[in-house]
């Protein structure tokens, strides 16, 4: 039995700078606290078999770690400088963003005028891939106050409605708050900017309130540049986020478990309430999600908590930023547009008409119900009602240049007589009553 004598005889003071061959022969990168947990058991007479299994571990880790006298982070042995080194800032920050793949490293290195070998790289990779795997292990589960943070994510699944044999692509908008994991959840029919505004606002018409922090994956509709290291907020989300007073925040880039929280909510939504259902149309379907939410999702025993989501929210719901009374974003917010030269503006991929007048300037655009309101200079311009869809045309006749021409012609002219046609006979004009007075007699 391979118990602690084993261990301490074959204690060494070679300190944890593994080398490659040693990690290629099996041996995993362990942080201290597992070390000394490890170390612990030995000493309380527990096999290296036992240890493994406990600690689910080959026993040729355990054996290989429990050889050191003390525990020391991972590092690579010192070697001679190679083609590589010039190359070494651009590996570090490259190899996330291609999962630690040596082989698509090599052909982009091979690009950069790299002349080394293949085997070089896939050596540099190796430490890079353990310090991954290292944080990986360690990692901690976020918790957050009541009402600090909220994560948003977008889930996708195809579904038949009603009779139809073609499934359709249903977007799922998911935001769950941090602390009490209570959840909303709204299905869609696309992920545009406006849904998104839309979904929020429903959010925060349900929870009385929204986090002070909103979190997000990378998306397009939050990000206009989406490029490593860069945070460059869409400027009518940021509009958005500002109006509504919440704080946006992105996950890092190749980093999904840090919003964990949503991730789980988006299939606890796939694998809990979509099986087995069928759906009339999306309004069904929302109608059944919104029970589903009510009666199942609230009332569940969270996994993570031990505790219900709709009793821990009454704690939070104290400390969420009220929302109640507030306009929505699109009916609050003034818009600027450029007029074109088919004098019309557009708004939300419509187009609408404005007087002639105006082509070349800027006008304002504001949302009042379900109307768009246009002004210039302080005056109202144009109005029209807010088209549904999109690439959609409203143009009212008295925008055009031929109108105008027309009512100037009839505004500053008076009519003049005119004289008969030879040849034509006057004819009495009456009242309309006059026939139906014939037709009763």
């Amino acid at each position: 039995m391979e118990g602690n004598g084993e261990t301490s005889s074959r204690a060494s003071s070679s300190g944890a700078n593994l080398s490659a061959s040693e990690l290629d022969a099996g041996a995993q990168v362990i942080n201290k606290e597992r070390w000394e947990q490890m170390s612990e058991m030995a000493m309380a007479g527990q096999s290296i078999s036992a240890i493994g299994r406990a600690m689910d571990l080959d026993r040729k880790t355990v054996r290989r770690w429990l050889r050191e006298r003390q525990w020391a982070p991972y590092r690579r042995q010192p070697t001679e400088a190679t083609l590589l080194a010039p190359h070494q800032a651009w590996l570090k920050e490259r190899a996330p963003q291609v999962n630690y793949s040596a082989r698509i490293l090599f052909q982009e290195l091979r690009q950069r005028d790299y002349q080394g070998s293949y085997d070089t790289v896939k050596l540099a990779v190796r430490p890079l891939r353990a310090e991954a795997t290292l944080a990986g292990l360690t990692q901690c589960r976020y918790e957050t106050a009541p009402g600090q943070q909220a994560q948003i994510d977008w889930g996708e699944a195809r579904l038949r409605f009603g009779d139809g044999s073609e499934r359709t692509r249903v977007n799922f908008f998911v935001m769950t708050l941090g602390f009490s994991r209570r959840a909303y959840v709204e299905a869609f029919a696309n992920e545009r900017m406006a849904t998104l505004f839309a979904a929020h606002e429903h959010a925060f018409s349900h929870f009385n309130g929204h986090c002070a922090v909103l979190l997000y994956d990378r998306m397009r509709t939050v990000l206009d540049d989406t490029t490593e290291g860069s945070r460059k907020w869409n400027s009518t989300f940021k509009a958005f986020a500002d109006y509504w007073g919440f704080e946006p925040r992105v996950c890092r880039p190749y980093r999904p478990q840090t919003k964990g929280k949503v991730e789980s909510g988006v299939k606890y939504v796939k694998r809990n309430f979509l099986p087995g259902r069928q759906f009339r149309d999306l309004d069904d379907l929302n109608e059944q999600l919104q029970r589903w939410t009510l009666e199942v999702a609230d009332l569940r025993v969270h996994g993570t908590t031990h505790q219900r989501p709709i009793e821990r929210f009454v704690e939070e719901a104290k400390a969420l930023i009220a929302t109640a009374g507030q306009l929505a974003f699109l009916d609050a917010v003034v818009r600027e547009r450029m007029v074109a030269e088919d004098w019309l503006v557009t708004i939300d991929s419509n187009r609408y008409s404005v007087p002639c007048r105006l082509i070349g300037k800027r006008v304002q655009v504001l949302r009042i119900g379900g109307h768009w309101q246009i002004s210039h200079g302080g005056e109202l311009v144009a109005q029209h009602p807010v088209l549904a869809g999109r690439y959609q045309l409203s143009v009212q006749a008295g925008h055009g240049p031929g109108a105008a021409a027309r009512n100037a012609r009839q505004r500053y002219s008076s009519p003049q007589p005119t004289a008969p046609l030879p040849g034509t006979v006057a004819v009495q004009v009456r009242d309309l009553a006059v026939y139906d007075q014939l037709l009763e007699a």
